[in-house]
């Protein structure tokens, strides 16, 4: 086994290349632990705390293993920061020429024949679409990539997009006409070639099961598979691993219909009419249910009158259309490419309505938002899916997070991953949470059940968001408490004089609103569940979280409830073996917004004090850093007073 402490320690390469570098021993202990798991072939569990640098202690012995290597990460976000700063700093370490690629889904990538014919056809839902497709245009005249996030100028959230790109349903294959030029392939072929691809969760088991994402092609090859942000596997593997259907997939065939009927299919009407009928079937199967957003399990569905009627004519109607579809497929590619999605889309639709196999028990389930309803069905485990990939072949799989365990124990994971088989490994966090944080649990307040919770939090928070002047996360573990919060802290500040910015999840982009936060200063920021996990805020910019409610999750979602009873069904403990440890889990993951650095300092107030209360609270409170702990406001504000006396010293140049 070669030594790592030439590049991790503090005269090492890392520090020769890397400003600022600090040798800490927790890198280095993962850093070796993946390095005997590649060389064994073996699964290694690695949780390592906020600060470690886990980063670079996977990637430099991943690196220097001379094999093929996929890395996974969370988002898209985290996906081009490891690619465009991560992987560099490890090339200039190890002073490697080990070529790279990104490889990320269709719809990241600028389809010529979409955006061509979209042009063409001139129709858009908004105003400006034009004129942005038009800078799309421009764009993949130029960019060797296609990748949208390269589109300087052009928000990568712009609706515009939609007729720039392709889907899984939509692409032609190899029969497009652009098919030598397609930004897509060429992805594909960069990543085939390459020693180290960076993919994303998303695309990583969206190819696992569907096979259409250029991933597939790369396993086999690969000696090393690397999950970050390990933790978010299972829910991502089971919308994977499960199906969805959309009645905003349904109207998307019946306008693409409607409208190759009339170029393409002039002299068949029928056509036009079949999609006309699709598309008000789709409509009437959303107005079945109330207009109010719900969730609701296929049993619970005999309570609305209108619903059979409106399966039933949905199915009939899709049914039509993919008949006269595949009358008209050897006319034109787009033509078939419609026949083909609403041949898929009417099996998924089929099993959906069928019961579920003994062996693949499933929820099935929908959701309803103001204008569409999709239909899911939902494996109640991933375990068996996703454990027998680890054993197909000869290869290391590392899968990393600084949140996998509760307390040590990773029962909760491997269970729900199916591994039998792993090396675990916990390495702490180099932070001195006691001197750099507090933990606050307010006395007195409600159960997180009375209605008058919300109200007792923001009541709470006051006098915390006075002494910190702001620069707090608020997390709250549902929208609904955060609409009522919003407006409490409004009057309240209104109330109050003061000018702390308040921004809100949903009234800007996601880094719209953390650049807004930044650049403030003293800003309040209220979020759900975008903003618990994958957001680095270091510095003073942000010295509070606060979390109102333990992140349990509602005992009322489909899935959820159906897990809980198959658990019961089979003998086990839900809230023990499920419930609590992914509680834990997710509120480790909000507890690490705040102390992101050596530096950092912060008060991390939790309102639930069941926390305290309850004897499972223990178990929670391990889970989180091991901060002063108190449940008095004067410790907060001592605390923040000696911050003050740090910043004044640091001024006058006093040690």
């Amino acid at each position: 086994m070669s030594d790592l402490n030439h590049f991790f320690s503090p005269e090492g390469a890392c520090a020769a290349v890397l400003p600022g570098w600090r040798g800490r021993p927790q890198q280095l202990a993962m850093a070796e632990a993946v390095e005997r798991a590649i060389a064994g072939n073996r699964t290694l569990l690695a949780e390592a705390g906020t600060g470690t640098g886990k980063t670079l202690a996977y990637l430099i012995p991943a690196l220097r293993s001379g094999g093929k290597v996929v890395v996974s990460t969370g988002t898209k976000a985290l996906q081009d920061q490891l690619f465009h700063r991560d992987l560099p700093a490890a090339r200039r370490a190890l002073k490697s020429p080990v070529k790279v690629a990104l490889l990320k889904g269709r719809a990241n990538y600028v389809c010529h024949h979409h955006l061509q014919r979209n042009l063409a056809d001139g129709r858009f839902a908004h105003r400006d679409d034009a004129a942005w497709l038009q800078k799309i245009a421009r764009f993949a005249e130029t960019s060797t990539s296609g990748d949208r996030a390269e589109a300087e100028g052009i928000p990568e959230d712009a609706t515009a997009w939609h007729y720039a790109v392709s889907s899984r349903d939509t692409c032609l294959g190899s029969e497009c006409a652009h098919f030598k030029d397609c930004f897509v392939m060429a992805a594909r072929k960069a990543a085939l070639d390459a020693e180290v691809v960076v993919v994303n969760h998303h695309l990583f088991f969206a190819d696992l099961w569907l096979k259409d994402e250029g991933v597939a092609e790369l396993l086999p090859a690969c000696n090393t598979v690397i999950l970050d942000e390990a933790h978010q596997l299972a829910e991502t593997a089971a919308q994977f691993f499960g199906e969805t259907l959309s009645t905003a997939q349904l109207l998307d065939l019946a306008g693409d219909t409607k409208r190759l009927a009339a170029v393409k299919a002039g002299d068949f009407p029928a056509l036009r009419r079949a999609a006309e009928d699709l598309a008000k079937a789709a409509r009437d199967l959303r107005l079945a249910l109330p207009q109010n957003p719900v969730k609701s399990t296929l049993a619970e569905l005999g309570r609305h009158e209108k619903w059979p009627d409106a399966m039933a004519g949905l199915s009939t109607a899709l049914d039509a259309a993919r008949k006269l579809l595949e009358t008209q497929a050897e006319r034109d590619a787009d033509l078939k490419n419609c026949h083909e999605r609403a041949q898929a889309l009417l099996g998924v639709l089929d099993r959906w309505r069928c019961d579920d196999e003994p062996d693949n028990p499933r929820v099935r389930w929908l959701e309803t938002t103001m204008s569409s309803l999709l239909l899911h069905a939902t494996p109640l485990s991933v375990g068996s899916l996703f454990g027998a990939k680890l054993t197909e072949r000869a290869q290391a799989w590392i899968l990393t997070s600084a949140t996998l365990s509760v307390g040590g124990d990773f029962t909760h994971l491997k269970t729900r991953l199916g591994i039998e088989e792993a090396e675990t490994l916990c390495v702490d966090s180099p932070f001195d949470y006691p001197r750099q944080g507090v933990l606050y649990v307010p006395h007195e307040l409600p159960a997180p059940n009375t209605p008058t919770f919300t109200e007792a939090v923001v009541e709470a928070a006051l006098p915390v968001l006075e002494i910190s002047q702001g620069r707090a996360f608020i997390l709250f573990t549902s929208l609904r408490a955060l609409e009522k919060a919003r407006e409490l802290l409004a009057a309240a500040f209104k109330f109050r004089g003061w000018t702390f910015p308040l921004l809100v999840q949903g009234e800007a982009p996601k880094n719209e609103l953390l650049a807004r936060f930044q650049q403030s200063g003293n800003a309040v920021l209220l979020g759900s569940q975008s903003f618990w996990e994958g957001v680095d805020m270091p510095g003073d910019a942000l010295s509070v979280v606060i979390i109102d409610k333990l992140p349990f999750q509602p005992p009322d979602d489909p899935v959820v409830a159906a897990r809980i009873a198959h658990l019961e069904k089979n003998g086990g403990k839900p809230f023990m073996d499920y419930q609590l440890p992914h509680a834990a889990i997710s509120l480790k993951q909000g507890a690490g917004r705040l102390i992101r650095t050596e530096t950092d300092r912060g008060v991390l107030m939790i309102c639930d004090t069941r926390l305290a209360d309850k004897p499972y609270g223990r178990l929670l409170l391990n889970a989180l850093p091991a901060m002063t702990r108190t449940r008095k406001l004067e410790v907060v504000e001592r605390f923040f007073a000696a911050e003050g006396r740090e910043t004044a010293a640091a001024s006058a140049g006093v040690e």
